[in-house]
């Protein structure tokens, strides 16, 4: 995965609050938060439709405003994203942003523009307050999408990804897949059906899949609006491979299988390690949104 050396990167897409203090914070109960780790929230939904944060719609999701954190310092152009992984993560925001920006408003949506927050240990959202020990969520009451970056490295020593920059990159794009699903009215379709083989919450999570491959498909030809070229210069088999890879590591047959030695469809929330890897090649190979329609398909 490359991007462009002279492609500008835009932080006013992303708040960095690492090194900041999130205030108190307690994520669901007794073995609550080990079962969310194990079998929930890992790429997931927004807590407050698990159940998973107390702590209600109170929160503002802020720490007293916008930090100037170190990617406000670091990141300017793709070069910077070649070499360091915040700035990559500022840059797939910006690529992702661009895509839906444009593909929405073509079939009557209108876009509005979500934030990538980066945090360390903690953080405040306005769906409640949130610990690393839940994964990358994205929260539909501030519109935004959070992230610990130590989580790329549990994606490989924990769960046996392989990992890499389009690991990361297909991890962020998931999570801005639950951003357009927030805007299209998908999200809501989840009501109290979350959880099972068929529920409304596995489909949420897949279509998130299928929205995921459908910007990587045209990431390498969506243009930058200041130089006229894409941000992503390339992406290849091999970074593909390592997004497949990683759909596969956290699907709920494999979570269970390595936390407890059985599998229990009827507990999934996220789908199966087959069906994520299907539902982003099924993005990644079509570019079209409509063909992750998961709420009407009888197979899954």
């Amino acid at each position: 995965m490359q991007f462009d050396d002279q492609g500008d990167l835009d932080t006013s897409q992303v708040d960095d609050r690492r090194g900041f203090p999130g205030g108190k914070v307690a994520v669901g109960g007794g073995a609550v938060g080990l079962i969310a780790v194990l079998f929930a929230v890992l790429l997931g939904v927004d807590p407050k439709l698990l159940s998973l944060s107390s702590g209600g719609g109170g929160s503002t999701g802020s720490t007293g405003g916008r930090t100037s954190g170190e990617v406000q310092q670091s990141c300017k152009t793709g070069a910077d994203a070649n070499k360091r992984q915040d700035c990559r993560i500022v840059a797939v925001t910006n690529s992702v942003q661009e895509f839906w920006r444009t593909e929405l408003p073509r079939r009557g949506i209108a876009y509005k523009s979500a934030e990538t927050v980066l945090f360390t240990g903690r953080v405040n959202t306005a769906c409640g307050p949130a610990t690393s020990a839940v994964g990358p969520f994205y929260c539909s009451g501030d519109l935004r999408a959070y992230f610990d970056l130590g989580f790329f490295d549990e994606l490989s020593t924990r769960f046996g990804a392989r990992g890499g920059p389009f690991a990361e990159s297909y991890v962020v794009a998931h999570e801005f897949g639950h951003h357009v699903q927030t805007l299209t009215g998908a999200m809501q379709k989840v009501g109290g059906d979350r959880q099972g083989a068929t529920s409304a919450s596995v489909r949420l999570e897949l279509q998130a899949d299928c929205y995921a491959g459908v910007w990587a498909h045209h990431a390498t030809t969506t243009p930058q609006p200041s130089t006229g070229r894409p941000l992503i210069a390339s992406i290849t088999d091999q970074d593909i491979a390592q997004g497949l890879d990683a759909a596969s590591a956290v699907g709920d047959d494999r979570i269970q299988k390595q936390a407890t030695g059985k599998v229990n469809p009827e507990s999934w929330t996220h789908g199966s390690s087959d069906q994520r890897k299907a539902w982003f090649t099924t993005g990644y190979r079509t570019g079209d949104m409509a063909q992750c329609d998961t709420f009407s398909a009888t197979k899954l």
